[in-house]
């Protein structure tokens, strides 16, 4: 299942990712791409926020991933832009396959190594805070793209 949705703002930033974070469930995966600065780091910080996570969250563009360890699920926060064609010589399988909850952002970079079903946010930039976003769910994620068509009134 496939949604278009227009972001207008960070609190709109929020409320999907306050959205997603009701319907976690062990091994989620989130697929993030876009262009430098389009928000999905920002995306990723309002999510660890409603998992309940207060460590201060960033980029790991340099680390590859960081781990936030918390109940009931870890958070692995990865940045593969580095890793195009080279992700299983750092065993990041190992933390996407887990029952942890995987933000991927430029998963494309390493899309073979990942499974059909997952839950895939692409972000365009419009103007300085305007956003569409293109959010495409498959297997049990595409409940998850229709509650956040219903909870954003589409």
């Amino acid at each position: 299942m496939e949604l278009k949705l227009h972001v207008g703002s960070l609190n709109d930033t929020d409320l999907l990712a306050k959205i997603i974070s009701g319907n976690l469930f062990p091994g989620f995966i989130i697929g993030l791409t876009g262009d430098l600065g389009s928000g999905k780091t920002t995306f990723t910080k309002y999510l660890a926020k409603h998992m309940g996570i207060s460590d201060n969250l960033n980029s790991p563009t340099f680390t590859i991933l960081k781990v936030y360890d918390h109940k009931p699920y870890n958070l692995y926060h990865m940045d593969v832009y580095r890793l195009e064609g080279i992700g299983y010589d750092f065993e990041l399988d190992d933390f996407i396959y887990s029952d942890g909850i995987s933000v991927i952002e430029w998963y494309p970079y390493i899309e073979e190594m990942l499974p059909k079903e997952m839950l895939k946010i692409s972000i365009t930039t419009t103007d300085d805070e305007q956003r569409e976003l293109e959010i495409v769910g498959e297997g049990r994620y595409e409940q998850i793209v229709k509650d956040i068509s219903n909870r954003y009134g589409h």
